[in-house]
C-alpha cells in the first residue's frame, strides 16, 4: 500500500446508505459503527431522489455507497447506473436474495461488489475498505478512459505493426468510419495518396528513432472527402524498452487550412479576375528575371491597358464592365504558354510576363494572340460588349541589370505611346529596339 492510500485509509470513511427498509437500515448502521462510533460516518437515504438531495443540496461527498436494488423510485440492477449519475463513489450493492444474474449484471453496470444483508458486520466493513481501495486504485484508468470516449481529438490505439486495435468516438465522427469497421485495419485505409512513401518512411523513422512523430497530412473519410488533420503519433513502450502499442491523436483542420487557403488567395489574387495580383507579379517577375539570367534568355514585359473600357461602363453599367474584364482577362489567359504570366494591376490594366523567348520576334505572336483577344467580343445580355488593347513592350536581356520596377515602367511608357498611335496596337520601348507599332 503506498504511502497516500495509507493516508486515505486511516480517514473516517463517509458512507451513504441508500435503503428504504428502516429495520435493514439501522441494522447495517449498528454492523458498521460496533468496533466504534467514529469508525465511519453515515447517511441513510430511503430512495435515490433522497440521495440526490442529501448530494446536491447539502454537498454530500460520500466515499462509499452501499445500494439496495430495490427502492420505491428504481428496482433491479439498472438502479446501479442511476445511482452512478449521482457520484463517482464505489458502490457496493446489498441484496436480500440469492439471485446471482442479478448481481453479476450489477457488476457488470458498475457496482464495485455485492453482500447479502444479514451476513457479518466484519464482512461488510472489510467490503467497504476493500471498495474504496480498488476506486482508487482504479481511478487512473478510469480517467483514462473518460478522456478516451469523450475527447474532441480522434484517437487510434495500434499494436507495434499498425493494426488498429481500438478508436474513439472522435474518431468515428472524423472518418466517418465505425469502430467495428476499423478494429484489425492499418490505418492506411484513411491515406488520400496526397503524401508519397517518401512522407510515410520519414514518420516509421522518427516513430522508431525518437518513439514520436507530429505534422499534418491529408486524409480521405469513408466517403471519399479528403480532409487536413493535425497528427501526434507516440509509442508506448515498457519497462525494457519495447514498443508494445502507438497511440495517435489528431484534429480535423480542414476548416482552418481552407481559410489559410482563401487568406493567401486574397494576399495574392485580384478578386475579380482571379488572375495573380499585383504582389504575385512582382514576385513572379523577380524569379523570371533570375531564371533569364541564369539561362541567359530573354524576357518580355507586356503592360496592357483596354481601350474604350470607360465606355462599356458608362453605357451598360459597372456589373457588364466586371463581366467584361472577366471573359477577357480568361481569353489573355489562354492565348499565353504555361511559363507566361498574366497579372491584373488594376481597373482595366494587365501585365504579361512572356518567358524563354530565344530572340525578341518570338515575342511578336504572343503580343499578337493578347490584341486579338482583347479584342473579341463578348455578350452580356444580349449586347455585344466590344474593347481593344494597347500594349507596351520591353525587353530584359542577358546581360541587361534592370530590375523589375524599371522594366514595368518601361512598359507603362510604351503602352502610353501604343494609345498616342492610334490603340488596337502594341509599341515596343525605344531604347530597347526602336519604336515598333
Amino acid at each position: 500500500m503506498t504511502p497516500t492510500e495509507t493516508d486515505d485509509a486511516l480517514q473516517t470513511p463517509v458512507v451513504l446508505l441508500i435503503e428504504d427498509e428502516q429495520g435493514d437500515a439501522e441494522l447495517i448502521r449498528w454492523q458498521l459503527l460496533e468496533r466504534a462510533d467514529d469508525a465511519f460516518v453515515v447517511h441513510i437515504a430511503d430512495s435515490l431522489a433522497s440521495a440526490r438531495l442529501l448530494i446536491e443540496r447539502e454537498r454530500l461527498i460520500p466515499d462509499v455507497i452501499l445500494l439496495d436494488l430495490n427502492l420505491p423510485d428504481s428496482s433491479g440492477p439498472q438502479t446501479v447506473p442511476r445511482c452512478r449519475s449521482l457520484t463517482d463513489a464505489p458502490i457496493v450493492v446489498l441484496t436480500g436474495l440469492d439471485d446471482v444474474a442479478a448481481t453479476q449484471r450489477a457488476i457488470d453496470l458498475g457496482a464495485e461488489d455485492y453482500l447479502t444483508k444479514g451476513g457479518e458486520g466484519s464482512s461488510l466493513r472489510r467490503a467497504i475498505r476493500y471498495a474504496m481501495l480498488r476506486h482508487r486504485r482504479e481511478a487512473d484508468s478510469r480517467l483514462a478512459a473518460t478522456v478516451f470516449s469523450h475527447s474532441r481529438e480522434g484517437i487510434v490505439i495500434t499494436t507495434p505493426d499498425g493494426v488498429i486495435i481500438d478508436v474513439n468516438e472522435a474518431f468515428s465522427r472524423i472518418t466517418g468510419y465505425p469502430r467495428d469497421e476499423v478494429i484489425g485495419r492499418n490505418p492506411g485505409l484513411l491515406k488520400s495518396n496526397r503524401q508519397g512513401p517518401a512522407f510515410y518512411a520519414q514518420m516509421w523513422r522518427a516513430l522508431i528513432d525518437d518513439g514520436y512523430w507530429a505534422g499534418e497530412l491529408w486524409n480521405r473519410r469513408k466517403d471519399g472527402e479528403e480532409y487536413a488533420e493535425l497528427l501526434t503519433i507516440s509509442a508506448v513502450r515498457d519497462s525494457t524498452g519495447n514498443t508494445r502499442h502507438y497511440v495517435a491523436l489528431f484534429t480535423d483542420i480542414t476548416a482552418q487550412k481552407q481559410h489559410q487557403q482563401q487568406l493567401e488567395f486574397i494576399a495574392h489574387y485580384d478578386s475579380l479576375t482571379r488572375l495573380p495580383n499585383r504582389m504575385l507579379l512582382a514576385d513572379r517577375l523577380g524569379h523570371a528575371l533570375t531564371q533569364t539570367r541564369r539561362h541567359r534568355q530573354l524576357l518580355a514585359v507586356a503592360y496592357i491597358d483596354l481601350d474604350g473600357f470607360k465606355a462599356v461602363n458608362d453605357t451598360y453599367g459597372h456589373a457588364a464592365g466586371d463581366v467584361l474584364l472577366v471573359t477577357v482577362a480568361e481569353r489573355m489567359k489562354h492565348c499565353l504558354r504555361e511559363s507566361d504570366t498574366i497579372a491584373r494591376l488594376g481597373g482595366d490594366e494587365f501585365v504579361a510576363i512572356l518567358t524563354e523567348l530565344p530572340d525578341m520576334a518570338a515575342s511578336t505572336p504572343l503580343i499578337g494572340r493578347l490584341l486579338a483577344a482583347a479584342a473579341e467580343p463578348v455578350d452580356y445580355q444580349g449586347a455585344a460588349l466590344q474593347v481593344s488593347s494597347s500594349i507596351g513592350v520591353t525587353f530584359h536581356l542577358p546581360d541587361d541589370d534592370s530590375d523589375a520596377d524599371l522594366l514595368l515602367r518601361q512598359a507603362d511608357q510604351a503602352m502610353y505611346q501604343a494609345k498616342l498611335a492610334g490603340k488596337n496596337g502594341y509599341y515596343v520601348f525605344a531604347n530597347r529596339v526602336g519604336c515598333v507599332g
